[in-house]
C-alpha cells in the first residue's frame, strides 16, 4: 500500500509526474562518487513506472552521461548537474551558457588536485568540480576555506555539499527550475530527495500548487544521518535511504498496476 499522499499519482497518472534525486537516493552514499550505484531494487521500481506515470524522471547534480550509463532506462527523462545538462536524441546536451566558464573550472580543478593533498577532486564534465574530503574529514577547514576563496576568484558559485563542496558556473539553474518546467500544469507530481541541493526541488512544488499550476504536490525526504533537518521537516512522505525509496516506488507501482 502507497501513502494515502501519494494516491493522486495513482488517480492521475496520465497527468503526473515522479522525480527523484540520484546520490542518497536511488544511490547509497559512498566515499568514491565513481563508485555510486543504483541500488538494483530502485532502478527496477524506477523502471517499472516508465509508461505508467506520465513523466517519470530523475534529476540529479550527476553529469547526465553517468546517469544515463548507470540507470540504463529507456523512456526515462535524464536531467544532470541541476538542470544545466540534458540527455536528449540519445547524446549530451549541455546549457550553452557554461561555455564562458568552462576554462575557469578546469583552472581550479588542476589547483585544487595539487594545493589539497588528500582531498577527492571531482570534474563533472567541464560543467563542474566538486571537492570531497570523506575520506579526510581532518581536511574540511581547509577544504572549504579553500574553495570559497577559488569560487570568488574565477567568479563561481560555490554550493556546499554532502562533505564536500561544489563550483559551478553562476547560471540560474537548480533542481526547483527543473520542477518548475516538468511539474507545471499536471494533476500530481513528487520529487524524492535527501540533501539541501533538493530544497529548491521542495520550493518549487510548493510555489506551482500555491499558485494553482500543479493540482497535488508530495515531497518525499529520504532520510539519513547526514541529511538535513528541513528536508525531513517539510517532507510529506518519509522513507529510510535509498532503500525505503526501492520499497516506496515498487508499491507505486503495483498501485499503478492494480488500477
Amino acid at each position: 500500500m502507497v501513502p494515502t499522499a501519494l494516491d493522486p499519482l495513482v488517480a492521475h497518472a496520465d497527468d503526473a509526474a515522479v522525480l527523484v534525486d540520484y546520490d542518497g537516493s536511488l544511490a547509497p552514499i559512498v566515499d568514491d562518487p565513481e563508485a555510486a550505484i543504483p541500488l538494483p531494487a530502485a532502478r527496477d521500481a524506477l523502471a517499472a513506472l516508465v509508461g505508467r506515470i506520465a513523466c517519470v524522471a530523475v534529476v540529479s547534480g550527476r553529469p547526465v552521461g553517468l546517469l544515463r550509463e548507470r540507470l540504463g532506462i529507456d523512456g526515462l527523462t535524464y536531467v544532470g548537474q541541476y538542470g544545466l545538462q540534458r540527455w536528449e536524441a540519445d547524446r549530451v546536451v549541455t546549457d550553452a551558457r557554461v561555455e564562458p566558464f568552462v576554462a575557469a573550472i578546469e583552472e581550479v580543478a588542476v589547483a585544487a588536485s595539487r594545493e589539497l593533498p588528500g582531498v577527492l577532486v571531482e570534474r563533472k564534465d567541464g560543467v563542474a568540480v566538486v571537492l570531497h574530503w570523506r575520506q579526510r574529514p581532518d581536511r574540511e577547514a581547509d577544504a572549504a576555506a579553500w574553495a570559497g576563496h577559488a569560487a570568488a576568484a574565477a567568479g563561481l558559485e560555490l554550493h556546499p555539499a554532502r562533505m564536500a563542496a561544489e563550483l559551478r558556473p553562476p547560471v540560474p539553474m537548480d533542481k526547483g527550475t527543473v520542477v518548475a518546467e516538468l511539474c507545471a500544469g499536471l494533476a500530481a507530481a513528487a520529487f524524492a530527495g535527501d540533501d539541501a541541493g533538493d530544497l529548491p526541488a521542495f520550493d518549487a512544488l510548493d510555489r506551482l500548487q500555491q499558485s494553482g499550476g500543479l493540482g497535488h504536490a508530495v515531497r518525499i525526504g529520504v532520510s539519513s544521518p547526514e541529511g538535513p533537518a528541513e528536508l525531513e521537516a517539510r517532507a510529506d512522505v518519509r522513507v529510510d535511504g535509498p532503500a525505503g525509496l526501492a520499497a516506496l516506488l515498487t508499491d507505486l507501482g503495483a498501485s499503478l498496476r492494480a488500477r
